[in-house]
Protein backbone atom coordinates (compact mmCIF):
# COMPACT_ATOMS: atom_id res chain seq x y z
CA UNK A 1 0.00 0.00 0.00
CA UNK A 2 2.58 2.65 1.17
CA UNK A 3 4.05 1.77 -2.48
CA UNK A 4 1.49 2.23 -3.73
CA UNK A 5 0.73 5.87 -2.73
CA UNK A 6 4.21 6.53 -3.48
CA UNK A 7 3.98 5.59 -6.82
CA UNK A 8 0.69 7.78 -7.38
CA UNK A 9 2.28 10.61 -5.46
CA UNK A 10 4.98 10.89 -7.91
CA UNK A 11 2.72 10.95 -10.50
CA UNK A 12 1.95 14.47 -9.31
CA UNK A 13 5.38 15.67 -9.36
CA UNK A 14 7.61 17.07 -12.02
CA UNK A 15 10.67 18.20 -12.13
CA UNK A 16 12.04 21.60 -13.20
CA UNK A 17 14.97 21.64 -15.17
CA UNK A 18 16.09 25.98 -14.23
CA UNK A 19 16.24 24.68 -10.44
CA UNK A 20 16.13 20.73 -9.83
CA UNK A 21 13.25 21.27 -7.46
CA UNK A 22 10.91 18.39 -7.40
CA UNK A 23 6.57 19.75 -6.71
CA UNK A 24 3.56 19.20 -7.73
CA UNK A 25 2.90 19.48 -11.66
CA UNK A 26 0.06 22.18 -10.58
CA UNK A 27 3.04 24.71 -9.94
CA UNK A 28 4.91 24.10 -12.79
CA UNK A 29 4.67 24.61 -17.04
CA UNK A 30 5.02 21.87 -19.34
CA UNK A 31 6.82 21.98 -22.76
CA UNK A 32 7.82 20.28 -25.74
CA UNK A 33 9.26 20.08 -28.58
CA UNK A 34 6.92 20.73 -31.83
CA UNK A 35 7.35 20.82 -35.27
CA UNK A 36 11.12 22.06 -36.53
CA UNK A 37 12.27 21.13 -33.38
CA UNK A 38 10.62 24.08 -31.78
CA UNK A 39 10.55 24.82 -27.89
CA UNK A 40 6.45 24.59 -27.44
CA UNK A 41 4.26 25.21 -24.40
CA UNK A 42 1.65 22.94 -23.24
CA UNK A 43 -0.65 24.31 -20.45
CA UNK A 44 -2.86 21.73 -21.05
CA UNK A 45 -0.48 18.99 -20.93
CA UNK A 46 -1.89 16.85 -23.41
CA UNK A 47 0.88 17.14 -26.94
CA UNK A 48 2.75 14.42 -27.57
CA UNK A 49 6.40 13.92 -26.63
CA UNK A 50 8.56 14.12 -24.03
CA UNK A 51 7.56 17.18 -22.09
CA UNK A 52 10.09 19.69 -19.66
CA UNK A 53 8.91 21.52 -17.02
CA UNK A 54 9.48 24.98 -15.62
CA UNK A 55 8.39 26.33 -12.64
CA UNK A 56 5.31 28.85 -13.05
CA UNK A 57 7.40 31.77 -12.58
CA UNK A 58 8.63 34.05 -15.52
CA UNK A 59 11.97 34.35 -14.20
CA UNK A 60 12.28 30.50 -14.25
CA UNK A 61 11.64 30.80 -17.92
CA UNK A 62 13.32 33.84 -19.01
CA UNK A 63 16.40 31.37 -17.03
CA UNK A 64 15.57 28.36 -19.30
CA UNK A 65 15.89 30.64 -22.63
CA UNK A 66 18.95 32.52 -21.52
CA UNK A 67 20.96 29.26 -20.69
CA UNK A 68 19.97 27.03 -23.22
CA UNK A 69 18.46 25.08 -20.61
CA UNK A 70 15.35 23.54 -23.20
CA UNK A 71 18.17 22.16 -25.35
CA UNK A 72 20.05 20.70 -22.76
CA UNK A 73 17.09 19.03 -21.29
CA UNK A 74 16.09 17.91 -24.50
CA UNK A 75 20.05 17.01 -24.92
CA UNK A 76 19.00 18.10 -28.75
CA UNK A 77 19.15 21.69 -30.35
CA UNK A 78 16.22 23.40 -30.21
CA UNK A 79 14.85 26.45 -31.75
CA UNK A 80 13.15 28.21 -28.79
CA UNK A 81 11.06 31.52 -30.11
CA UNK A 82 12.35 34.78 -28.39
CA UNK A 83 8.79 36.07 -27.42
CA UNK A 84 8.23 32.15 -24.95
CA UNK A 85 8.02 33.97 -21.77
CA UNK A 86 5.36 36.68 -23.39
CA UNK A 87 3.10 33.64 -25.30
CA UNK A 88 3.22 31.51 -21.74
CA UNK A 89 1.71 34.94 -20.20
CA UNK A 90 -0.67 35.12 -22.62
CA UNK A 91 -1.50 31.59 -22.49
CA UNK A 92 -1.64 31.47 -18.89
CA UNK A 93 -4.17 34.58 -18.87
CA UNK A 94 -5.91 33.13 -21.71
CA UNK A 95 -6.77 29.85 -19.49
CA UNK A 96 -7.68 31.65 -16.41
CA UNK A 97 -10.01 33.56 -18.14
CA UNK A 98 -11.67 30.50 -19.72
CA UNK A 99 -11.96 29.09 -16.49
CA UNK A 100 -13.80 31.82 -15.46
CA UNK A 101 -16.44 31.52 -18.07
CA UNK A 102 -16.61 28.08 -17.41
CA UNK A 103 -17.78 28.44 -13.59
CA UNK A 104 -19.94 31.21 -14.49
CA UNK A 105 -21.78 29.33 -16.99
CA UNK A 106 -22.30 26.29 -14.34
CA UNK A 107 -23.52 28.90 -11.85
CA UNK A 108 -20.46 28.82 -9.66
CA UNK A 109 -19.26 32.44 -10.05
CA UNK A 110 -20.69 35.44 -9.17
CA UNK A 111 -19.70 39.05 -10.12
CA UNK A 112 -20.31 42.55 -8.68
CA UNK A 113 -19.68 44.11 -5.47
CA UNK A 114 -22.71 43.18 -3.59
CA UNK A 115 -23.25 39.99 -5.42
CA UNK A 116 -19.90 39.04 -3.75
CA UNK A 117 -20.76 40.28 -0.58
CA UNK A 118 -23.67 38.41 -0.39
CA UNK A 119 -21.77 35.04 -0.87
CA UNK A 120 -19.49 36.34 2.00
CA UNK A 121 -22.21 36.10 4.48
CA UNK A 122 -23.58 33.40 3.06
CA UNK A 123 -20.12 31.94 3.81
CA UNK A 124 -19.74 30.40 0.03
CA UNK A 125 -17.16 31.62 -1.12
CA UNK A 126 -14.28 29.19 -2.07
CA UNK A 127 -12.07 31.98 -3.76
CA UNK A 128 -12.06 35.96 -4.25
CA UNK A 129 -10.94 37.33 -7.68
CA UNK A 130 -10.27 40.79 -7.52
CA UNK A 131 -8.85 42.71 -10.71
CA UNK A 132 -5.69 43.86 -10.92
CA UNK A 133 -6.55 47.50 -11.73
CA UNK A 134 -9.63 47.53 -8.92
CA UNK A 135 -9.87 50.09 -6.35
CA UNK A 136 -7.62 49.57 -3.42
CA UNK A 137 -10.28 50.75 -1.36
CA UNK A 138 -12.91 48.82 -2.34
CA UNK A 139 -10.58 45.01 -2.44
CA UNK A 140 -9.78 45.88 0.67
CA UNK A 141 -13.39 46.55 2.03
CA UNK A 142 -14.43 43.17 0.41
CA UNK A 143 -10.89 40.94 1.39
CA UNK A 144 -11.67 42.40 5.13
CA UNK A 145 -15.35 41.36 5.13
CA UNK A 146 -14.04 37.99 4.51
CA UNK A 147 -11.72 37.60 6.63
CA UNK A 148 -13.39 38.81 9.19
CA UNK A 149 -17.11 36.47 8.23
CA UNK A 150 -15.01 33.25 7.80
CA UNK A 151 -13.28 33.83 11.38
CA UNK A 152 -16.49 34.29 12.53
CA UNK A 153 -17.67 31.28 11.04
CA UNK A 154 -14.52 29.51 12.47
CA UNK A 155 -13.63 28.42 8.76
CA UNK A 156 -10.10 28.37 7.10
CA UNK A 157 -9.10 31.72 5.62
CA UNK A 158 -10.06 32.08 1.66
CA UNK A 159 -7.69 32.78 -0.98
CA UNK A 160 -7.98 36.19 -2.24
CA UNK A 161 -6.15 36.58 -5.93
CA UNK A 162 -5.61 39.14 -8.30
CA UNK A 163 -3.84 37.60 -11.68
CA UNK A 164 -6.43 39.18 -13.68
CA UNK A 165 -7.11 42.82 -15.47
CA UNK A 166 -10.56 43.83 -15.34
CA UNK A 167 -11.20 44.11 -19.56
CA UNK A 168 -10.10 40.37 -19.17
CA UNK A 169 -12.67 39.25 -16.40
CA UNK A 170 -15.17 41.69 -18.28
CA UNK A 171 -14.66 39.21 -21.75
CA UNK A 172 -14.27 36.03 -19.77
CA UNK A 173 -17.60 36.57 -18.07
CA UNK A 174 -19.48 38.26 -21.01
CA UNK A 175 -19.88 42.06 -19.68
CA UNK A 176 -18.15 45.33 -19.11
CA UNK A 177 -15.05 45.73 -17.24
CA UNK A 178 -15.63 43.55 -13.76
CA UNK A 179 -13.15 43.89 -10.94
CA UNK A 180 -15.02 41.84 -8.04
CA UNK A 181 -16.01 38.57 -8.82
CA UNK A 182 -16.27 35.33 -6.41
CA UNK A 183 -16.00 31.56 -7.10
CA UNK A 184 -18.25 29.52 -5.02
CA UNK A 185 -17.61 25.72 -3.21
CA UNK A 186 -18.51 23.14 -6.20
CA UNK A 187 -17.05 21.48 -9.21
CA UNK A 188 -14.81 24.05 -10.45
CA UNK A 189 -12.73 25.37 -7.61
CA UNK A 190 -9.80 22.90 -8.06
CA UNK A 191 -9.86 24.00 -11.87
CA UNK A 192 -10.57 27.51 -11.36
CA UNK A 193 -8.33 28.43 -8.60
CA UNK A 194 -5.28 26.39 -10.22
CA UNK A 195 -5.58 28.31 -13.08
CA UNK A 196 -6.13 31.57 -11.61
CA UNK A 197 -3.78 30.82 -8.93
CA UNK A 198 -0.19 29.77 -11.92
CA UNK A 199 -1.15 33.02 -14.04
CA UNK A 200 -0.81 35.08 -10.19
CA UNK A 201 2.51 32.81 -9.39
CA UNK A 202 3.88 33.33 -12.64
CA UNK A 203 3.65 37.11 -12.86
CA UNK A 204 1.97 39.81 -15.30
CA UNK A 205 4.34 42.23 -17.45
CA UNK A 206 1.93 42.61 -19.95
CA UNK A 207 -1.27 44.84 -20.65
CA UNK A 208 -4.06 43.35 -21.66
CA UNK A 209 -5.20 43.57 -25.90
CA UNK A 210 -2.48 45.66 -26.48
CA UNK A 211 0.42 43.81 -24.44
CA UNK A 212 2.76 46.78 -23.83
CA UNK A 213 4.42 46.77 -20.58
CA UNK A 214 2.88 47.49 -17.34
CA UNK A 215 3.40 50.94 -16.24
Amino acid sequence: MAEASRGAKSKEERRCIVDGEVGPREGLIRFVIGPEETVVPDLGERLPGRGFWVSARREAVETAIRKGLFAKAARAKVEVPEELADEVERLLAKRAAAALGLARKAGELVAGFEKVMAEISAGRVALLIEARDGSEDSVAKLAGALRARYAALQKAPVPVLRPLWAVEMGLALGRANVVHAALTQGSMERKVSGDLARLESYGRKLRPLEHGPEQ
